[in-house]
C-alpha cells in the first residue's frame, strides 16, 4: 500500500502539497507552497521553500537548500518558482534559487540529472535532461545547460552563458563565453579544446558522425572569414547533417558574451 513517511522532527508547512511514497527525513523543513510529487525522498536536514516543484522519484540528500530565495538584489519577493523534474539526484549542501522577474520568474532542472555535493544552480538558469554537476560547479544567473551536458569540479559559469548539449566543462574552469553543443572546453579562462569525445562515444554518435564534427568545428573556428561567412559555409557543406545544424543554430543564437573559442598559437 502507498505510504508517505514523515519522520516526526520533520516541518511541514499546512498547505505543502505531498505526493504518494514520500519520504521525508529528520528535521526536514518543507514550506507550505511546496509540492513534492510522488516517491520524492528528503534524506535529513533538508530544507525546500518558495514556490517550489519537485518532480517523482527525486531525492535530496542532507542539509540542500533548496528553493530560498535568490542572490539577486532586484529581487523584491516576487512569487517565483523553481521546477525540478523527475529522477533527478541532489546531493548534500546543494543550492538551486527560484526565477526573478528579470529571468521570466522561473528556474527550471529536468529530468535525470545529477548534483553533487555542494553543487550551485543559481536563479532563472534552464538545465536540460541528463545534466552532471560535479562537487563545487556553479552556474551564474540566466545560464542555460542543454541535455546531457557535464560541469566539472569547482567550474563557474559566469551569467548569461549557455552551455551545449553534450558539452563538457573541465574542472576549475571560468566559462565566460557561450560553449557550442558538442564542445570540450578546460582552462582557468575556458578555453575550447576539441569535442567531447569520450561523451559522443558513451551517447552512441558513431565515428563517421564524430569525424564529421571535427570538420565542422574546425571550419566553424578557422581563420578564413567572418565568423557569419563561415557560418553560411556549414549550412552549405553540412545542409542534410542534424548535429552540424544543432551547432548552426547555437551559434546564431550567441549573445554579446561570444563563443568559447580554440587557443591560438603566439607568434
Amino acid at each position: 500500500m502507498s505510504m508517505t513517511d514523515i519522520h516526526s522532527t520533520a516541518v511541514i508547512g499546512a498547505e505543502a502539497k505531498i505526493g504518494k511514497d514520500v519520504s521525508i527525513g529528520p528535521y526536514c523543513v518543507v514550506g507550505p507552497s511546496v509540492q513534492l510529487d510522488d516517491s520524492v525522498t528528503l534524506k535529513a536536514h533538508v530544507v525546500v521553500d518558495g514556490h517550489t516543484i519537485i518532480g517523482s522519484g527525486t531525492t535530496i540528500y542532507h542539509f540542500a537548500s533548496i528553493g530560498s530565495a535568490p542572490q539577486d538584489l532586484k529581487y523584491k519577493g516576487e512569487p517565483s518558482q523553481l521546477i525540478i523534474g523527475k529522477n533527478n539526484t541532489i546531493r548534500e549542501h546543494v543550492t538551486m534559487h527560484p526565477g526573478t522577474a528579470g529571468g521570466g520568474l522561473r528556474t527550471v532542472i529536468g529530468n535525470n540529472c545529477l548534483f553533487m555535493v555542494g553543487a550551485h544552480v543559481a536563479h532563472d538558469c534552464q538545465i536540460g535532461d541528463h545534466v552532471v554537476m560535479a562537487n563545487n560547479a556553479t552556474l551564474g544567473g540566466h545560464v542555460r545547460v542543454g541535455d546531457r551536458a557535464i560541469i566539472g569540479g569547482l567550474a563557474a559559469v559566469h551569467q548569461f552563458i549557455r552551455i551545449g548539449a553534450f558539452a563538457v566543462i573541465g574542472g576549475t574552469s571560468g566559462v565566460e563565453s557561450d560553449v557550442i553543443p558538442f564542445g570540450r572546453v578546460k582552462g582557468d579562462r575556458a578555453y575550447l579544446a576539441g569535442l567531447n569525445l569520450i561523451g559522443l562515444e558513451r551517447g552512441g554518435f558513431s565515428k563517421d558522425q564524430i569525424k564529421t564534427m571535427q570538420k565542422a568545428v574546425n571550419q566553424l573556428f578557422g581563420e578564413n572569414g567572418t565568423l557569419e561567412e563561415r557560418v553560411q559555409e556549414l549550412e552549405k557543406d553540412f545542409e542534410t547533417d542534424a548535429n552540424i545544424g544543432q551547432i548552426i543554430e547555437f551559434v546564431r543564437g550567441r549573445n554579446r558574451f561570444g563563443l568559447c573559442q580554440p587557443q591560438r598559437a603566439v607568434a
